[in-house]
């Protein structure tokens, strides 16, 4: 199995990433960013990550979050994050970036939040 499991899904013109397992350095931060890279250049401007089930998350995760923000924010889209686990909270809390993420606990609401 893939250090991270990544299963997209649309609602409406939103596109879904479920995140199951790791975002850490190698091959778990660059599924991540792969699979957001490929929605933008597939023209996908909406993207919700549903880390649910993200276990683990390091450094290199939280930076390729950011990295991803940037390149989803300068293509005129918007990233937000949804479910979060207690650890991925206390990191971006730590890292300050909590105030730069759009984060939500429930789909419908964040679904609704896309403009």
């Amino acid at each position: 199995m893939a250090e991270l499991d990544v299963k997209e899904r649309q609602a409406g013109d939103v596109a879904i990433l479920d995140l199951v397992g790791a975002v850490r350095i190698g091959e778990g931060s660059i599924a991540m960013r792969n699979a957001i890279r490929g929605l933008v250049d597939g023209g996908k401007h909406k993207i919700l990550l549903n880390l649910a089930g993200v276990k683990y998350m390091d450094s290199t995760g939280i930076g390729e979050l950011i990295a991803s923000y940037t390149t989803v924010s300068r293509g005129g889209g918007q990233l937000k994050l949804l479910n979060l686990t207690d650890k991925i909270q206390d990191l971006l809390v730590i890292t300050k970036l909590l105030t730069v993420f759009d984060v939500y606990e429930n789909e419908s609401d964040a679904l609704n939040s896309f403009k």
